[in-house]
């Protein structure tokens, strides 16, 4: 990219440019960049980032970045580092405005509150509060802006923490009802002169965990005052021109325009706003790729500052320790498009949980358990065909999990079962044949060839996370944890993948569902 400036402008050449002399704001924004600092495959990273960010504030007279959430969490600078890089470049890339996203709690509010702080970008929670005492002053409930002569309010609206950020990390964190914060704040927002509000909100898009949790589109659809809703969480693709719906009529019939990046850093969002008359019609909306930036035009304080870290994770991420011959294995929150990571890693779990419980040799407790069952999210990156490296596996495997065996009794384990198949899948190992029938018929359970027995006491090999109920997966808690292993999950992960490099296996793939949602006829749904 020679010219950053013309990019810029040329792309826009078909949706309607505002006049030199208009009263007009820029919002460039991200979402869920999940400690994606470097380029991967010439997309996204932060240097790129940066430099398109300039070449639009070069541009433009008003400018404002702002982020939606979930900047940790999904490589190895923050396996390694534990958000010492991605928070200090909040201010490094000149972002003004950032939300929480619920990555954010990973290492728990002791550790968030080191790096979250006064300092950066304004960091905004109107429907959380805080009693940890170095968080509680960081936050502030809304946002004001003059630009220009005209007023710009802002919020910051956040998913309720149960269920989807484990309780030990999230203590201490007050929530409040989303629609009525949105109502209440957009109100405080115009009564004080607003002319333009903006919720920047990590959410989703869309909900795929069976609650009929609150979305983006219902948010917009469910509240009056809000013209433009910026979000993260469910790493859609929301602009004109994609699949997604990106303008929602409000409660009153007004349009609300809706735009989320996806993920990893790979698109720069661009929202150039007339503040003289800010109708969502007259806006310009859309995406600038993350690509083909000239490293003539890298920041040079941004790179001095990712270089030492950078080294460390280049010495790690070269360390070949098997191969992948049998082709890319894709990771998504959706299981039926990454089963086969998926499949694989809840094998490597029922593996090393039956080891476990062999070497305890505990009184009433099985030599193996019967099953594993590993959430689709919780796998942050694909392994692609041909070498894996230790960083590829460390960095897929960030979280700080570790595997348990849970106790549960078959009639509870059925609507476990049936809480993960309604989700849209989650990994089960290969010892079971699920089938749930949204028609009404009994769901089919097949374990080690045996249909379910309800009166049996069951035992899942799964991770602590999701045995609290992490996920969503709310029914483990009607499990009993009997044992636990004290290593992070992604040492036994290493370990199996090591022992395939060792002896020249390549890693094993298994493409066939163990567990679906079928129709009425029979059929796989999202097959």
């Amino acid at each position: 990219m020679r010219n950053l400036t013309r990019f810029v402008l040329s792309a826009a050449m078909a949706l309607p440019v505002l006049g030199a002399g208009a009263q007009s704001l820029v919002l460039l924004h991200t979402n869920d960049t999940h400690s994606h600092i470097d380029a991967d495959k010439g997309v996204g990273g932060v240097l790129q980032r940066k430099a398109i960010a300039d070449s639009v504030r070069a541009a433009e007279k008003n400018v404002l970045m702002i982020d939606a959430g979930d900047i940790v969490q999904g490589s190895l600078y923050y396996k390694l580092f534990h958000g010492e890089v991605e928070y200090p470049l909040m201010g490094l890339l000149g972002y003004d405005i950032q939300i929480l996203g619920n990555h954010e709690f990973d290492n728990g509010v002791d550790e968030l509150a080191k790096y979250y702080t006064k300092q950066g970008p304004v960091k905004l929670a109107s429907n959380y509060s805080f009693t940890h005492p170095e968080l509680k002053n960081v936050f502030e409930p809304w946002l004001i802006r003059d630009i220009d002569g005209k007023k710009v309010g802002f919020m910051g609206l956040n998913l309720n923490p149960e269920g989807i950020i484990g309780e030990a990390n999230s203590q201490g964190v007050i929530y409040r009802d989303i629609l009525a914060t949105a109502d209440s704040t957009a109100k405080l927002l115009r009564d004080r002169g607003c002319s333009l509000v903006v919720a920047v909100t990590h959410i989703g898009y869309t909900d795929d965990t069976g609650l009929n949790l609150l979305t983006d589109p219902q948010l917009a659809a469910g509240t009056s005052g809000i013209d433009i809703i910026i979000g993260g969480h469910s790493h859609s693709l929301v602009a004109p021109g994609t699949a997604l719906q990106n303008v929602v009529m409000n409660r009153d019939g007004k349009p609300v325009l809706i735009a989320q990046t996806g993920r990893y850093g790979a698109n720069l969002g661009y929202i150039k706003v007339d503040l003289s008359n800010p109708e969502v019609s007259r806006m310009e909306a859309r995406m600038i790729p993350v690509a083909g930036v000239d490293s003539s035009k890298f920041d040079s304080r941004v790179k001095a500052y990712i270089a030492p870290y950078r080294h460390a994770v280049d010495s790690i991420n070269a360390r070949v320790i098997a191969r992948n011959d049998l082709g890319y294995m894709m990771n998504s929150k959706k299981y039926h498009q990454s089963r086969e990571l998926t499949n694989l890693t809840a094998d490597i779990a029922s593996l090393y949980a039956s080891r476990m419980l062999d070497s305890i040799a505990a009184p009433g407790l099985p030599r193996k358990v019967d099953f594993a069952m590993i959430n689709s999210g919780g796998i942050r990156l694909p392994f692609p065909q041909g070498e894996v490296t230790e960083g590829q596996v460390l960095s897929a495997f960030p979280f700080s999990n570790y595997l348990v065996v849970v106790e549960m009794k078959g009639n509870k384990l059925r609507k476990l079962i049936e809480q993960a198949v309604n989700q849209g899948g989650q990994g089960f190992s290969k010892e079971v044949v699920a089938y749930v029938y949204p028609s009404g018929k009994p769901t089919e359970v097949w374990i080690d060839g045996k249909p379910l027995d309800p009166e049996r006491n069951y035992y899942i090999a799964t991770l602590d996370y999701l045995a609290g109920g992490g996920d969503y997966m709310t029914e483990f808690k009607n499990g009993r944890v009997v044992a636990e292993d004290s290593r992070e999950f992604c040492a036994p992960v290493m370990d199996f993948i090591v022992t395939c490099g060792k002896e020249g296996r390549s890693l094993p793939r298994d493409e066939r569902p163990r567990a679906g949602l079928l129709d009425e006829h029979g059929y796989l749904i999202e097959e």
